[in-house]
């Protein structure tokens, strides 16, 4: 078998193996591991960027709340254009699309209210 059809074959038997729930759950939680390394590496330096730590600038965001203050799932496109705050401090960041997406699949993970509704400003 040419190695061009090798990886179809690979993914069909890993899909009749453990199921296509099971390869969506991983590619998940890939995609998860792959937003906290992330935010760990930009963020973790002001903010809080896990499920209890505190954030080192006290003023600075809880990751796990910002469900509270904006739908997390907009930010994505927010982070793939440039992200900037009103906070002087605060620099730009671009993420690539696939980045953005796994930042904003690991914030999803880690709101403390998944559902919560923004508060308005």
């Amino acid at each position: 078998m040419s190695s061009r059809h090798l990886l179809p074959a690979l993914l069909a038997l890993a899909l009749m193996a453990g199921g296509a729930g099971d390869v969506l759950a991983q590619s998940q939680r890939v995609l998860i591991q792959r937003g906290e390394t992330l935010v760990r590496q930009h963020c973790a330096l002001c903010h809080a960027v896990g499920r209890t730590d505190a954030s080192p600038y006290p003023n600075a965001p809880l990751f796990r709340e910002l469900s509270k203050r904006y739908p997390v799932d907009v930010l994505e496109e927010a982070l793939a254009e440039g992200f900037t705050s009103g906070h002087p401090a605060m620099p730009e960041f671009t993420f690539s699309a696939e980045r953005a997406a796994a930042i904003v699949a690991y914030l999803t993970s880690i709101q403390t209210e998944p559902n919560a509704r923004p508060q308005r400003r």
